[in-house]
């Protein structure tokens, strides 16, 4: 067929009804034409590919073999044709039909897992990539384009994107029930001198904020288990140790199970978050869903937060 035209797809949909039913009157019924409609469009269609599509054989239609692979190739299109249609419906609704996030550690464990929940519940056919990776990964991923939109760690500096504060949280102490601190209502740095702290592994050790300040205060701890920010909670849990470390991560990994208490600590440990996006992102409606649920997640946490 050389060119593919309004007629000649009115001419698939017939044979497509064809193939189906066997025969050129049930056609007719299905598609809501006349018999001799069906059988005219299915002439000019062979006589267009210049194949032969069907034999008769008494009232009928048998489907030759390139009949078969013509209509494999026709239930592809219609797949494509659907699923454009549902890529149309996304961008009506948040100017995209696809959303490539990059996300750190300490929010993909439930917060931004959650924002693409919230995402599919409006369209479920809204195409969409997560990734974790550390702060920086996620600033460079959206830099060079292979992410659209960041969540990080603030505060962050670029020329190419745009840097939006978000939130900022205070660190939470996180023991086992069972612990003796778990007796004060507050945890501070003094309380943890003679502890065993787990802490999330750093490329330095002069990175890690809780030894920042436990060396700032004087503290001495018994030791340190480093560990991927995904494992720490599960340490705690099985009385490796304690650890400080920002409630929304701390929540998004406790099972009731778990038998851990959350205490506040002092003095006061925050952490801050940030989206980054490209300057063409910046008045997308995808964007301005994701603010919208993530300020009524952050209520749902019960932390306290400072919005931005």
């Amino acid at each position: 067929m050389p060119d593919v035209t309004i007629h000649s797809l009115k001419a698939l949909a017939v044979f497509k009804a064809l193939f189906e039913s066997g025969t050129a009157s049930q056609a007719a019924r299905t598609l809501g034409i006349t018999q001799s409609g069906v059988s005219r469009s299915l002439a000019q269609l062979e006589e267009n590919l210049g194949i032969q599509l069907f034999l008769r054989e008494k009232n009928r239609l048998v489907a030759t073999p390139e009949a078969r692979e013509l209509y494999d190739e026709i239930l592809r299109l219609m797949g494509n044709i659907e699923e454009l249609r549902h890529s149309v419906l996304a961008l009506k609704e948040f100017g995209t039909s696809r959303l490539r996030i990059a996300a750190i550690p300490g929010l993909s464990f439930g917060f931004v897992p959650r924002l693409v929940a919230a995402l599919l519940e409006e369209n479920r056919q809204f195409s969409i990539s997560l990734d974790m990776m550390s702060s920086h990964e996620v600033q460079l991923a959206v830099e060079s384009s292979h992410a659209d939109i960041g969540f990080v760690t603030l505060p962050i500096t670029s020329r190419v994107l745009r840097v939006e504060p978000w939130f900022t949280t205070e660190a939470v102490c996180l023991l086992p029930r069972d612990h003796p601190l778990t007796a004060l209502e507050c945890i501070d740095v003094q309380d943890l001198r003679g502890q065993h702290l787990v802490i999330s592994n750093q490329p330095s050790i002069s990175t890690n904020p809780l030894l920042e300040l436990t060396s700032k205060h004087r503290v001495q701890i018994a030791g340190k288990t480093e560990a991927n920010i995904g494992t720490i909670t599960a340490l705690v849990a099985n009385h490796v140790g304690i650890t400080v470390m920002n409630p929304i991560t701390a929540k998004d990994q406790l099972a009731p199970h778990d038998g851990l208490v959350m205490r506040p600590f002092s003095p006061a440990m925050t952490f801050s978050f940030g989206l980054v996006y490209r300057d063409n992102w910046k008045q997308a409606r995808a964007l301005d869903f994701l603010r919208r649920r993530g300020r009524a997640l952050l209520e749902g946490y019960g932390a306290e937060y400072q919005g931005h």
